[in-house]
């Protein structure tokens, strides 16, 4: 049977029913459904707290006067803070939460109240400098004081960080990305990384400079190699090269050197083929130079030959009747980073000389009888919009030709690149964009040119930041 106790100045409700109960030691306020309150001005005792704080929805600017039972958001961009702690007694529990992430710069303080201890030191107040941290003290005993019982900060869970770098020139574009374009050495330093939910990897673009073409009808030069990420930021289309096994690099806290090819040099003497390109690197990928193209021999046959490279180098006029097709992707990376050079065609007199290979079509190889040879085309480059704009890189230069009698047809630069024609006044490859330098030509008066210069190559990186 329920027990009825006798309270001065507390009805029943309208069905009857008791406001207090009591069952045994068992004392039960309110009926199933009710909300109990405290009366304004009142305070609980004896009920203890549950481990938690009552947030404060005011942001905390200034110094702090912390009250028991109290969580604070603290807001340090103005400057460091200093939160006051209660006197404590056991029991006693307080918060602070770092409000815009900024305890990393601006500290928060926080200090005993008399000779109150904090994790039992009592002549040491506490320092919180974590970027993003939540701190929550409550009080033991006089021994040891305030303890810290529970501290985190934004790296918990599945919140979204992303990567912070700097290095080469910058710019933002789809408006939640980063590219940094790198046109000579220098350093990409990553200041930190971010996660999976943001950003800890980067695509890449790495060309080689191209190779120079060589020296009186001489082939023309190979385009640097090219090698592409498959473009795992979005908002851009990478080239074909970036297919797999092409993968986003992950990247750690470090400095990682960037180096830039130079274009190879074109051939300037007799047997004097063109110089092959420099190689281009950034962490663990390195694109090869464009090989040099061959030059038409006065003593050595063998300088008639186009250099093996990224792409190779075209071969000159009056090759060995044997000579074969100069290597492109040397050495061998998959996906492939540039094509072979063209063929030099027939004996002395016939004048064919072959065009530089490219990013993804060989040379051309010189065709036809005397005395209305074709020269070899370079061959073509290829196209990436990791910059958000479609740019030509690494296409192949153009073979020489002889301006005798008769028709004769210069080798054409890359239809889709940045190599440079062929012929007398040979052009030099695009810097930058890891074009081959134009085959030399002959001029009708008997003068030899020199092959033209290859051009440089480039390194860029993309990944998103916000």
């Amino acid at each position: 049977m329920t027990s009825k106790i006798k309270v001065d100045n507390i009805n029943k409700v309208s069905d009857d029913s008791n406001i207090i109960k009591k069952c045994g030691t068992t004392i039960t306020l309110g009926a199933s459904g009710d909300s109990i309150a405290l009366a304004s001005g009142a305070s609980q005792t004896g009920f203890g707290r549950t481990g938690t704080v009552d947030w404060q929805t005011s942001i905390k600017t200034s110094t702090i006067t912390a009250v028991n039972g109290e969580g604070y958001f603290v807001n340090t961009t103005g400057g460091a803070i200093t939160a006051n702690l209660p006197a404590g007694t056991a029991g006693s529990i307080v918060a602070f939460k770092d409000y815009l992430g900024t305890f990393d710069s601006n500290s928060l303080t926080i200090a005993p109240n008399g000779s109150q201890k904090i994790n039992g030191n009592s002549t040491t107040d506490l320092r919180v400098d974590t970027e993003g941290e939540s701190i929550t003290l409550v009080y033991a005993d006089d021994t040891q004081g305030w303890l810290v019982v529970n501290d985190g900060n934004n790296d918990a869970g599945s919140q979204a960080s992303y990567i912070v770098a700097t290095g080469g020139t910058i710019t933002t574009v789809c408006t939640n990305f980063k590219v940094h374009t790198f046109t000579g050495p220098g350093t990409f330093t990553v200041c930190s990384v971010g996660n999976a939910a943001g950003s800890n990897t980067v695509d890449y673009l790495v060309v080689a400079g191209g190779g120079g073409g060589g020296y009186c009808m001489g082939g023309g030069g190979g385009a640097g190699g090219y090698r592409e990420s498959p473009g795992t930021t979005t908002c851009y289309t990478s080239s074909p090269l970036g297919a797999s096994p092409a993968v986003a690099l992950p990247v750690s806290a470090q400095g990682y050197s960037i180096a830039v090819g130079a274009g190879g040099g074109g051939g300037t003497t007799c047997n004097d083929r063109g110089c092959s390109g420099a190689v281009s690197t950034f962490s663990t990928i390195t694109s090869a130079g464009g090989g040099g193209g061959g030059s038409r021999p006065t003593a050595s046959p063998n300088n008639t030959l186009g250099l093996a490279g990224g792409s190779g180098g075209g071969n000159a006029n009056d090759s060995p009747p044997a000579n074969t097709n100069p290597a492109g992707n040397t050495p061998a990376v998959s996906p492939a980073q540039g094509q072979p050079g063209g063929f030099g065609r027939g004996n002395t007199g016939q004048n064919r000389s072959g065009g530089g290979g490219g990013a993804t079509a060989a040379g051309g190889d010189g065709t036809g009888p005397a005395p209305a040879p074709t020269m070899g085309a370079g061959g073509t480059g290829t196209t990436s919009s990791i910059t958000s704009s479609p740019v030509a890189y690494a296409g192949g230069a153009g073979g020489g030709k002889y301006a005798g009698p008769g028709t004769q047809v210069t080798g054409a630069a890359s239809p889709c690149g940045t190599g440079a024609v062929g012929g007398p006044g040979a052009g030099n490859g695009t810097i930058n964009r890891g074009g081959g330098g134009g085959g030399a030509g002959h001029s009708a008066d008997g003068t030899p040119n020199n092959g033209g210069s290859g051009g440089s190559g480039i390194v860029i990186i993309r990944y998103k930041f916000q």
